[in-house]
């Protein structure tokens, strides 16, 4: 085992994306950490599999789906104090060759980088804007209201930084589908917030880091596959409100006085209109794939007995 690495994954149902998570895990770094996974109510084995497949990974049942960052803060706990850093990353994400050991790298090379995250692809090949800076009240509402009717909007722009050059540098914040943390670092600012079920969190951890004095340093020549949504978009009814509750819950703990609450009560009418479009839209295009299979399976049933009977 390493003595200086450590990684931690919140599985809630993973399937065959963590399988290829921890295969994949091999060839991203010469080390052989312990990996911790912090089981928030999967259903589906995969995480007792893995378990008993690989010497190196522990299965940490939480006992209920506590969310990601609490699920999280459970699991760094369990790690010795002696290890330096903690990977914090998702289990649908596949790790490209020493992509590991490039962020251990260039966490030597940072030594007040309290998070460092790699360079992000989509399945598809492009690349995710993972490296961003902190929203503000204007630009944080403007990206989650506007952001999927209007994604050309000014806001969503600078929010999600997608033309910024490719080179090792301090951000706002990372992705937290993939972090490389200093545990001291995530210590001093007791690890995530776990009021955030999903999302923001990685933004809220980001900020606060960088108040207390660490860097979150973004390392292209790390790179990794992420599959995105194995959990998040099997429940738009529940995942999107998350998202935006998580949205308001971010600016609401930074515009906290008596003043701001005009603007506060905005944002939050304005995102709870937001969310119920966006889930009505999302349970929509949900049905429509469902009767798109259902009108389909017929034809392909009668073709392949066509094919059978020779015809």
């Amino acid at each position: 085992m390493s003595s200086q690495l450590a990684v931690v994954t919140v599985t809630y149902s993973p399937g065959e994306h963590l399988q290829r998570f921890i295969e994949s895990l091999a060839g991203a770094t010469v080390e052989k950490p312990q990996v911790i996974l912090a089981d928030n109510g999967s259903t589906d084995g995969a995480p007792e599999a893995v378990a008993r497949a690989y010497d190196h990974v522990r299965l940490l049942d939480i006992g209920a789906n506590i969310g990601y960052g609490g699920a999280i803060n459970r699991a760094v706990a369990e790690v010795d104090d002696s290890i330096e850093f903690v990977v914090v990353v998702n289990p649908d994400v596949e790790w490209g060759p020493n992509a590991l050991d490039e962020l251990l790298a260039a966490a030597r090379r940072w030594p007040r980088a309290g998070s460092l995250g790699p360079l992000i692809r989509e399945p598809d090949g492009t690349v995710y804007p993972s490296a961003r800076q902190v929203p503000g009240l204007a630009s944080g509402a403007g990206h989650a209201i506007l952001g999927s009717v209007w994604p050309g909007n000014p806001w969503t722009r600078a929010y999600r930084r997608e033309n910024s050059p490719r080179d090792e540098r301090a951000v706002g914040w990372l992705s937290g589908s993939c972090l490389l943390l200093r545990r001291a670092a995530f210590d001093s600012v007791n690890g995530f917030d776990s009021r955030y079920f999903m999302y923001m969190e990685d933004v809220d951890l980001g900020d606060r880091l960088t108040k207390a004095g660490w860097h979150n340093v973004y390392v292209p020549t790390a790179e990794v596959v992420h599959t995105k949504g194995h959990a998040a978009g099997r429940n738009p009814e529940l995942m999107l409100p998350a998202h935006h509750e998580s949205a308001y819950r971010f600016q609401a703990d930074r515009h906290p006085r008596p003043w701001q609450a005009p603007l506060r009560g905005a944002l939050k009418l304005g995102l709870a209109v937001r969310s119920k479009i966006a889930v009505r839209s999302a349970l929509r295009s949900r049905a429509t794939e469902q009767n798109l299979g259902a009108e389909l399976q017929p034809r392909v049933t009668s073709h392949k007995e066509t094919e059978a009977h020779g015809s």
